[in-house]
C-alpha cells in the first residue's frame, strides 16, 4: 500500500538561527508590513512576501513583479544560513507554555489532506503564484491523524542521539529536529505518519496554495500530541462606529439573551462574551445552528448586525486584548469535533504549539 508520505528528496537544515521572525506568526497583511519593517535585510518573511517589504510599498511593486527578486533572495539566504541535505525525514518535538508536539517533518500528498476550515480564496491564489514561483517550503503545515493512537509520538520520544537543530524561540518553545536518511528506521517513520487519514491542524492555506500551484507535494509535520491544544480565535469588529448600546438592540432583535458582566470572563460552549470600550457583554447562541464560530459568523454579525464577516470590518484575533469597537470572545472548538472531519468555518481553530518555520526547507520541484 503506497503512503501519503515521504522523505524531503532535496532539503536544507538551518545551521544556527532561522533567518528572521517566524513566517507563521503573522496572520494579517497588516500585521506582515509591521514585521518586515522592522525586521533586518533579509529574511524568510520578506521572501514569502516580498510585495510588502518598505521597498516595494515604496515602489509600488506588486506580487508578480517582485517574486524574482525574492527567489533570489531565497538562494542567498540558504548559501549563508542552511545546509544541504537530501533523502531525509526529520523527527521533530516542540516543548513550551501552551502545550507539547512531536511529530514527523517530511512531504505529504495534498491531495490526500482533509481540510478542517473554509479558506480565503485570495488567499490561496497569493500563496500559490509564491509557492509556484519559489519552488522551495519556507514552513510547514500542522496535520493531526484522526485517529489518536498513532504510534508516532512514541517513535519521537524514543529518540536518544544529539538533535540535528535545538533552539528556543521568543515565545519560550525548545525546538527539536532530527534527520533520519534512508533505511528500516525511516521506514518505520514514515509508516507510522502516513498510518492513519491526516486533517489539517494549522495551514487550510498552505494545503490549498499546493493543489493550485499544481504541487504533488507539500512540507508538513505530522503530529498526534501528545500535549496538542486547539486555542480560540475570536472575532473582532473594527470601523463600523457601532457602541454597546448598538450591539444590543441589534442582538435583541433578531431573539438572543444579552446581559452585562462585570469583567471579562472565558467564554463556555454556546456562550460569546463581548468586550467593548465600555462594558461586557454575555450573549447566548441559538442552539442547533452548528459550532459557535458559524453561528456568531451567520447570526450575531451577518443577521443581526449585516456584516459580512469575511469584509474588513471583522477581523480574527487571537489575542482578546487587540483594541477594536467589540471583541466577541468565542469559546475553542473541541478537540474531538475537529478529529470528526467536519470542515468548520474560516479561522476557527488555534492548535498550539504550532511548528517554527524556517527550520527545515524542503524541495518541491518534481
Amino acid at each position: 500500500m503506497s503512503l501519503p508520505v515521504r522523505p524531503v528528496r532535496r532539503g536544507w537544515v538551518v545551521r544556527d538561527r532561522v533567518p528572521g521572525p517566524d513566517v507563521d506568526e503573522f496572520a494579517e497583511p497588516g500585521q506582515v508590513i509591521g514585521a518586515l519593517a522592522r525586521a533586518p535585510h533579509g529574511t524568510l518573511l520578506a521572501v514569502q512576501h516580498p510585495h510588502r517589504t518598505p521597498r516595494a510599498l515604496a515602489a509600488g511593486t506588486g506580487l508578480l513583479e517582485a517574486l524574482p527578486a525574492a527567489k533570489a533572495e531565497l538562494a542567498v539566504l540558504i548559501r549563508r544560513a542552511y545546509r544541504e541535505v537530501t533523502d531525509v525525514v526529520a523527527p521533530y518535538r516542540v516543548d513550551g507554555p501552551d502545550g507539547t508536539a512531536c511529530g514527523l517533518l517530511c512531504l505529504v500528498d495534498p491531495d490526500a489532506i482533509a481540510h478542517t476550515e473554509d479558506v480565503y480564496p485570495d488567499v490561496v491564489a497569493e500563496r500559490a503564484e509564491v509557492l509556484a514561483s519559489l519552488g522551495i517550503a519556507t514552513s510547514a503545515a500542522m496535520l493531526v491523524p484522526m485517529t489518536p493512537d498513532d504510534g508516532l509520538t512514541e517513535l519521537v520520544l524514543g529518540m536518544t542521539e544529539d538533535p540535528e537543530v535545538s533552539l528556543v524561540d521568543s515565545g519560550g518553545r525548545r525546538h527539536w529536529v532530527w534527520l533520519v536518511g534512508p533505511g528500516a528506521r525511516q521506514d518505520t517513520f514514515l509508516r507510522a505518519a502516513g498510518a492513519h487519514r491526516l486533517l489539517v491542524a494549522d495551514g487550510n492555506h498552505r494545503v490549498a496554495a499546493a493543489r493550485e500551484a499544481g504541487l504533488a507535494g507539500l512540507l508538513a509535520l505530522v503530529t498526534a500530541g501528545p500535549g496538542l491544544r486547539v486555542g480560540p480565535i475570536h472575532r473582532a469588529v473594527v470601523g463600523t462606529g457601532l457602541a454597546a448600546s448598538d450591539l444590543v438592540t441589534a442582538w435583541e432583535r433578531v431573539g438572543l439573551r444579552v446581559g452585562e458582566l462585570p469583567f471579562v470572563i472565558d467564554p463556555e460552549p454556546g456562550v460569546v462574551v463581548v468586550r467593548t470600550p465600555d462594558t461586557v457583554l454575555r450573549v447566548e447562541l441559538p442552539a442547533g445552528r452548528g459550532i459557535d464560530h458559524a453561528v456568531v459568523e451567520s447570526v450575531l454579525l451577518h443577521q443581526a448586525l449585516g456584516l459580512d464577516p469575511e469584509s474588513p470590518s471583522v477581523k480574527a484575533v487571537v489575542d482578546p486584548r487587540v483594541e477594536a469597537e467589540a471583541v466577541l470572545l468565542i469559546a475553542p472548538v473541541p478537540l474531538a469535533r475537529v478529529l470528526a472531519g467536519a470542515k468548520m468555518p474560516r479561522k476557527s481553530t488555534y492548535f498550539t504549539p504550532k511548528p517554527r518555520s524556517g527550520l527545515l526547507l524542503a524541495d518541491l520541484t518534481p
